[in-house]
Formats: C-alpha cells, sequence, structure tokens
C-alpha cells in the first residue's frame, strides 16, 4: 500500500473540477486536484522513490512498490516552456516525501493565462484500487491525498 500525500499547499477539489478533458475524465489515471495557495513556492515529492520523468512543469515518481505518480504543476502549462519554473532535482535523482522538487509560481501561471490547479494522478491504476481520495477541503503539502491499495 502506498500513501500519496499532497506536493501543494491548497485546496482539494477533485479531478473532475480539472479545466481540462484528459484529467477530468480520469483518462491519464484516477487521483484529485489541488488548487494551490497563491503563493510562489515548492513542489514536493507525493512519495519517497525515484523521479522517472522531470519536466518543468510535471513530473513522476515510482515508488518501491512500482507506483508510479504524477504531480502537474497547472494545465497546459508545457506551453510556457519553462518559464516560471525551476527544477530542484533531476530525473533518476532518489527523492523522500516531501523533498522539494520544483519551484514554481502559481500567480505567474495566471498572469500567463493558464490554470495553476494541479492534478495529482496515480499511473497505470484503476479508480477502484484508490482509497480515501480527498476531493475537498483546505490541503497543507504532505497533506494525504489518498491511497493506492
Amino acid at each position: 500500500m502506498t500513501t500519496v500525500t499532497s506536493p501543494l499547499a491548497g485546496q482539494a477539489i477533485g479531478l473532475a473540477a480539472v479545466p481540462d478533458p484528459v484529467f477530468a475524465g480520469a483518462m491519464v489515471g484516477p487521483g484529485t486536484a489541488i488548487d494551490p495557495v497563491r503563493e510562489a513556492g515548492d513542489a514536493v515529492a507525493p512519495v519517497d522513490g525515484t523521479i522517472v520523468s522531470m519536466h518543468p512543469h510535471a513530473f513522476v515518481v515510482i515508488d518501491e512498490n512500482g507506483h508510479g505518480v504524477l504531480t502537474h504543476l497547472g494545465i497546459d502549462t508545457v506551453q510556457l516552456n519553462g518559464q516560471g519554473f525551476e527544477l530542484l532535482v533531476n530525473k533518476g535523482d532518489t527523492v523522500k516525501r516531501g523533498q522539494p522538487v520544483i519551484r514554481w509560481d502559481p500567480t505567474a501561471v495566471e498572469a500567463a493565462g493558464k490554470s495553476p490547479i494541479c492534478p495529482v494522478v496515480a499511473l497505470e491504476a484503476t479508480a477502484d484500487q484508490l482509497g480515501d481520495v480527498q476531493e475537498t477541503g483546505r490541503i497543507a503539502a504532505g497533506d494525504n491525498l489518498f491511497v493506492w491499495k
């Protein structure tokens, strides 16, 4: 079992509220989403593991159970070409839950005309494999988001 914690502080809103049909329809995988607090800060690792994919706007950590967790910082933020994002680790690095991975500013994302909403998704999972999914309420970085059974 893997407990996935929030990479950000904000408001849990659930995937269905993400302004992108691919994430909202859970086509990438099940999970939830965070509407982040509007201040510059760090997105942190949601699990202990290895960074297997690293982009300015998104990263994937795979834990010891082989569970891959995608954190996507904003919607359509790939179009920002890395502007406003600072990578703090590299692909292949081992990270600990809560370790800063990317520094970013949700207000800059909004100023660029993009949504700062952040999906946190269990890759290659089905909805029935997740439990205790947080879809409402205030969330601090490090709070439990869901359990991957």
